[in-house]
């Protein structure tokens, strides 16, 4: 569907090229981005700063270590192996299990130890980086899927993309895993956005490639009525990385472990747009309310507070919601 330059200006929609200019420049110095593109480096920095994320068991960073590493591998039931600098989940992989006949991937498929060292060998020679410069690999602690997400999300665990300008979480999206994106919460992949309220965290529409949807294409399980869990822990977190990083116009994704509640996943200098179309909302409007704030709020209680009070979509006196029916609450929402 075609809709006009002038239409989407009057939603409030933040194009690419205006994103990239009027935010993305002036917000986020070039000398940060190793900051943000560099997954183990932000790793570091969100630990010394007391941010959770998931444990970092080893880091490869040469062929000989690849030579020696199964020692260390048979401590480990499960576990997860990034590149350091891939991006959209690329060079990802899962590991559920291990026995002596090899390890269980997240689909349920089994491959040996020397699929391991060839997959830790791709990503240190850089197939899966930025630029396919050389990388090295993390490995790390498996997330356990939250029990709320269970059945609406295939596979992989679902991850929450909150968009933070100047300190502010603004705009939030549940990224859900299907089939079609192999276990991946990878819009462009074919995974599922769920558009969030920021004054609550209940889901307002959902859409996978960029059309709107109101249950999950594999499970059956309606969109409609999700409560994200630890909802002002998971704002409080990600306007934490403002200060954290001082980027201005930031993407974080957070993971809820079942045990351990939320997880910084990895940040974001460029993210993508996507969020508005789940959310129905364009992002203009909020951004430039920020920037329209007379005074910067230093306490990050107080800029969590605006942010759920001024960009609250969810009415629960309303028969309907945008993007699907009115939300049950039946599920409740974990105390924060």
């Amino acid at each position: 569907m075609f809709i006009s330059a002038r239409r989407l200006r009057d939603l409030g929609i933040l194009g690419m090229n205006k994103r990239n200019v009027e935010y993305i420049n002036r917000f986020n110095p070039r000398r940060l981005y190793p900051l943000v593109d560099n997954k183990l480096r932000t790793k570091l920095i969100a630990q010394k700063a007391g941010l959770p994320v998931p444990d970092l068991l080893h880091v490869v960073s040469a062929q000989y270590e690849i030579e020696s590493i199964e020692p260390s591998l048979r401590e480990l039931s499960e576990f997860v192996i990034k590149p350091a600098q891939g991006s959209g989940g690329k060079g990802i992989l899962v590991i559920l299990d291990q026995d002596d006949d090899g390890y269980t991937k997240s689909s349920g498929v089994k491959i040996g130890l020397l699929d391991v060292k060839r997959h830790l060998t791709n990503i240190i020679s850089g197939l899966h980086s930025l630029g396919g410069r050389t990388d090295v690999a993390i490995i790390e602690a498996l997330v356990r899927v939250n029990p709320l997400f269970e059945h609406i999300s295939h596979e992989g665990v679902p991850d929450i993309r909150l968009i933070v300008f100047k300190g502010y979480p603004i705009m939030g999206m549940l990224r859900l895993a299907t089939k079609a994106s192999d276990g991946k919460a990878n819009l462009h992949q074919g995974a599922i956005g769920v558009g969030l309220d920021i004054g609550s965290g209940r889901s307002l529409a959902a859409v996978q490639h960029d059309r709107r949807i109101t249950h999950h294409p594999d499970t059956g399980v309606p969109l409609t009525d999700i409560t994200v869990p630890y909802w002002t822990v998971l704002l409080r977190l990600a306007a934490r990385c403002y200060e954290v990083t001082q980027l201005g116009y930031l993407g974080c994704d957070i993971v809820i472990d079942e045990h351990r509640g939320p997880l910084l996943l990895e940040l974001n200098a460029r993210p993508g747009l996507s969020i508005q179309i789940a959310n129905d909302q364009g992002l203009l409007p909020r951004l430039n309310q920020i920037e329209s704030i007379d005074e910067f709020a230093p306490s990050l209680d107080a800029r969590v507070e605006y942010a759920m009070r001024h960009f609250a979509q969810y009415d629960p006196q309303q028969t309907t919601q945008p993007g699907g029916p009115k939300s049950r609450s039946a599920r409740g929402e974990a105390s924060t």
